[in-house]
């Protein structure tokens, strides 16, 4: 059986590969937001071979009402994540959108008590304080004012992104059917955008089914896994991973290297998460 945390760290790895596919996509955003949902929902129905699922069961095959609310709100926060996301990168700058996305664990240590139980420890807050220096001198270089309204959307998906990890917990082990539920609104919700965009060429094609299945669809179904067997702190941390390797696929594919403030922010932010790894695998 595969480790919550490993399969996060192939799920972030998996992730991060998104840009350098959709730079070759000739579509909108929301157009391409809905036909990689389309895509990786798809890929996940046919993988798991779970069927779609509106609500959660118990064993006897009553409708869980609690757990069932905690299903939709998950899919509903991811895919306001998505699509927030994808609007807010078309109104500020990319590194606003995605600083301001990455302040979900800010939310999470505000919420995550409330919602799971789940305790925070001394170290969680002073690994929060540390990351977030090390994402703002990360994108330090790209940092501008940017539109305010893309900056509000952004902050929004930040919000909806801790949510969906933590509702993810909360609906008895059915992260997967609410991952799917997500990407059938996002694609319903894309569906103009989509018609709108016309047929793609046979290049913007074969980049779509990439980025549906390489970069959504394999990471989806890894994101519930490992969702389900680490606390919802550690699998925001653990996915900040994305962000991080963005710099090492530019270097590989487009040979621009990193500014210093990058190098330093990024080795900022995974010193925070691995001294909190071992504080806590100590304890």
């Amino acid at each position: 059986m595969i480790d919550g945390a490993a399969a996060l760290v192939v799920c972030a790895v998996l992730w991060s590969t998104g840009g350098i596919f959709i730079k070759n996509i000739e579509w909108t955003g929301l157009a391409i937001a809905g036909i990689r949902s389309l895509i990786s929902g798809s890929f996940m129905l046919l993988v798991t071979r779970q069927g779609l699922h509106f609500f959660v069961r118990d064993k006897k095959g009553h409708v869980d009402k609690t757990s069932s609310l905690f299903f939709w709100i998950a899919a509903i926060s991811y895919a306001l994540t998505m699509i927030l996301f994808v609007a807010a990168n078309k109104l500020t700058t990319s590194a606003n959108a995605i600083l301001l996305q990455y302040t979900c664990p800010i939310y999470i240590i505000l919420l995550a008590p409330l919602l799971t139980g789940e305790k925070n420890l001394p170290s969680d807050y002073i690994t929060v304080l540390g990351v977030m220096l090390g994402i703002i001198l990360f994108f330090a270089d790209g940092l501008e004012s940017g539109n305010q309204l893309g900056n509000i959307l952004a902050a929004l998906s930040g919000l909806s992104y801790a949510l969906a990890t933590i509702f993810m917990r909360r609906c008895r082990g059915n992260s997967g059917g609410a991952m799917v539920l997500s990407h059938l609104i996002t694609a319903i919700v894309c569906l103009p955008f989509v018609i709108q965009s016309g047929a793609p060429s046979p290049k913007s094609a074969f980049f779509l089914m990439m980025v549906g299945i390489f970069s959504i669809g394999i990471p989806s179904i890894l994101y519930t896994v490992g969702i389900k067997k680490v606390r919802a702190l550690t699998a925001s941390f653990i996915t900040m991973l994305e962000p991080l390797l963005n710099p090492v696929w530019v270097i590989i594919f487009a040979g621009e290297v990193p500014s210093v403030k990058t190098i330093l922010g990024g080795c900022l932010i995974l010193g925070f998460i691995m001294i909190r790894s071992v504080v806590q695998n100590r304890k």
